[in-house]
């Protein structure tokens, strides 16, 4: 079930967050930053893992930590963007193509590790510079039927909690 929600996906009781980014982002705006100062061990572990393996665009990596509370979190960067020119630099512009891959693996992790909810802003459109009504569809296509209640951002509305269709017993937070 994917639900479209207005609220603030940090406030979200997902067991899963997931966000667009590029690789060997500095996470230096939009939810990547908010994220960053939310949960900092999950800035070094993403630099220490692009350093090492120099993922590709349109791939993922997932982050388990403990939140502040020492509740277990999961967050899923997808890779959606193209990497920043040069280091330090700006990250490059979303694509579909990397967003539909980036949320094929996605689909592929929510099966695998049996994950009962996802919280997903609207991908790729702040930084990552894509039109929602491009990106919506992809969303729509690569998660439908999921064994997963997809909680869709789609709107975003500071330090509000959305009414997430999840059973808050399997949440993460």
């Amino acid at each position: 079930m994917i639900r479209s929600l207005a609220g603030d996906l940090l406030l979200s009781k997902a067991e899963l967050l997931a966000h667009g980014v590029a690789p060997n982002d500095d996470f230096k705006q939009g939810l990547a930053l908010a994220l960053r100062e939310k949960f900092p061990p999950m800035d070094k572990d993403i630099r220490h893992f692009c350093r090492q393996q120099n993922p590709k665009c349109g791939t993922l990596w997932l982050w388990q930590g403990a939140g502040q509370d020492g509740k277990p979190v999961k967050i899923a960067a997808l890779f959606t963007q193209e990497p920043a020119a040069h280091e330090g630099g700006h990250p490059g512009r979303a694509t579909t193509e990397h967003v539909n891959h980036a949320l094929h693996e996605l689909k592929e992790l929510v099966e695998k590790e049996h994950i009962a909810s996802i919280a997903l802003p609207a991908l790729a459109t702040g930084v990552g510079g894509l039109e929602w009504r491009h990106v919506e569809p992809l969303v729509q296509t690569q998660l439908k039927g999921i064994p997963a209640t997809v909680c869709l951002y789609s709107k975003f509305v500071p330090k509000q909690a959305a009414a997430e269709p999840i059973k808050t017993a399997n949440a993460a937070r």
